[in-house]
């Protein structure tokens, strides 16, 4: 008997692999942090041997854990980091460049060029996505623009490309694939026939010969060759967001969570049929189970919440673990008037501004340290809000039907209970944070555990679901009116900044 579901999630700071019973429990975990790399301003490296190295670590670490071995694994499911971009050799999996993560700017100008005059927006029918230096298709340009040989090489077939997906299962078993939820990220495929699309392909000068084969999110893509897990089979892939929400159970339109994770990312179930939002919201696949109808989702995406907090630890010495944060935090009653807008990378969600930089607004002589912990938890919540009236927005302009009442939040930081708090007050809604919330790994569990029969159907994964903890909204409306107004002074100051 196959008791267990593993599942490899490979984020934007370290690689895990947890091993989930059938109750979505957590029998056995391991992780493992990777370098992040900044070699210019505004550019985010890393290292694809290193982070394939970290897998296999965890892999093993995490069997061990669990007291299993690979004849108590039914399946093994991988989840990653999105748009994350890496380019190797077909012959010998080598990569020929430092991944291009998420976050990196370098394609503004590349972005700029291929918009031409139609705009950002050029490709948004077909890609549900605007032209932006967030999405893998412009990364992958950049690769094949200045690494030499390599646009020569691609076409000639020697070349993969792939998000981190892509590079784990080649590893894992040699297979270059993907699935539909990481394929709707590179604004290289089109969100109705789920293939890649040609005519962008060409435009963009991308060699269709390095894409890897789409599939579901939710079959059996091959058996893992060599390593503790050998004869297992690799059976579900969802990128991390996709992950969370599948693992948050929001299986029916309108429903929707909220990560906590590097950056915020916020996810609504919109059924089968793809929705284009008309405020600054992204279109995107939210999982393929085996051969039904894709499932589509309305997404904000956030650049900076939790890499905040980093930077307050790292840039700053302000704190010296992630986890000091909130006790620092509890120290003074408000922000001291100081708000911090984190546009390392511009504004993602519902903005769009690449040209937007970093503010620490309204300080005074008044502010201390607290202040600005108290702030920097702050930025995440208001970000959230953002994201939340825009798809309210969309609701209203008949884009959707959505009767949003509470928020499911997972993720990191939804550890911290005064972010929490402070997300339910600036919402004016509850938010509920389930029992498991190791949501991401757990989604791509289910996806992998549904192909191969160790879960029924998805009535079983709803049952899973159950509420750990809920915050009410107690903050009074004027003053709820007036930090949301405050916040919006400080977010127009970001503007301008790069040009």
């Amino acid at each position: 008997m196959r008791r267990f579901v593993a599942a490899i999630d490979q984020g934007t700071t370290s690689s895990r692999c947890i091993v989930f019973d059938g109750s979505g429990r957590i029998a056995g975990l391991a992780q493992r942090e990777h370098e992040q790399l900044f070699p210019h301003p505004g550019w985010v490296e890393h290292n694809g041997v290193t982070i394939w190295r970290n897998t296999e670590f965890v892999i093993g670490a995490a069997l061990a854990d669990s007291g299993a071995t690979a004849a108590d694994i039914a399946a093994v499911g991988i989840t990653n980091q999105r748009e994350t971009t890496l380019v190797w050799d077909r012959a010998t999996g080598e990569p020929i460049h430092n991944a291009i993560v998420w976050q990196d700017t370098r394609t503004a100008t590349l972005c700029d060029e291929l918009a031409g005059e139609a705009g950002p927006d050029r490709y948004a029918d077909r890609t549900g996505l605007p032209l932006s230096t967030y999405f893998s298709g412009p990364k992958l340009r950049w690769i094949l623009d200045r690494i030499p040989g390599a646009l020569e090489r691609a076409q000639a077939g020697e070349l993969c490309f792939g998000t981190m997906d892509s590079w784990v299962l080649w590893n894992l078993t040699g297979e270059h694939l993907t699935d539909v939820t990481n394929a709707s990220r590179t604004m290289l495929m089109d969100l109705r026939t789920l293939q890649w699309d040609s005519r962008i392909c060409a435009e963009f000068g991308i060699p269709e010969a390095m894409l890897p084969r789409i599939r579901g999110s939710s079959e059996v893509y091959a058996e893992i060759s060599s390593g503790p897990l050998a004869g297992v089979p690799v059976a579900g892939i969802l990128g991390d967001q996709q992950a969370a929400t599948f693992g948050q159970a929001c299986l029916s339109p309108g429903e929707a969570k909220n990560t906590y994770g590097t950056g915020n990312f916020m996810l609504l179930n919109t059924g089968t049929t793809p929705v284009f939002s008309k405020f600054g919201l992204l279109t995107t696949v939210c999982y393929r189970l085996g051969d039904q109808p894709a499932v589509y989702a309305l997404e904000g995406a956030i650049a900076v919440t939790g890499s905040l907090v980093q930077w307050l630890r790292d840039n700053l010495g302000i704190i010296e673990s992630a986890g000091q944060i909130e006790a620092l935090a509890r120290e003074v009653d408000d922000n001291g008037g100081a708000y911090i807008v984190p546009a390392f990378s511009g504004l993602f969600a519902p903005r769009w501004r690449p040209d937007a930089r970093g503010v620490i607004a309204g300080l005074t002589r008044f502010v201390t340290k607290a202040h600005l912990a108290r702030a920097v938890l702050e930025a995440t919540a208001f970000q959230t809000r953002e994201v939340i009236e825009a798809m309210r927005a969309d609701a209203a302009a008949g884009q959707l039907d959505l009767e949003l009442t509470t928020l499911k939040v997972d993720g990191g930081m939804v550890a911290n209970d005064l972010l929490m708090q402070f997300q339910a007050d600036i919402l004016d809604m509850p938010v509920v944070r389930p029992v498991i919330t190791e949501t991401t790994a757990l989604g791509a569990a289910y996806a992998a555990g549904l192909a191969v029969g160790h879960w029924s159907d998805t009535e079983e994964i709803r049952a899973n679901w159950a509420v750990g903890r809920r915050w009410e909204p107690a903050m009074p409306a004027a003053e709820r009116g007036r930090l949301y107004d405050d916040w919006n002074r400080a977010v127009e100051r970001t503007y301008d900044w790069s040009r």
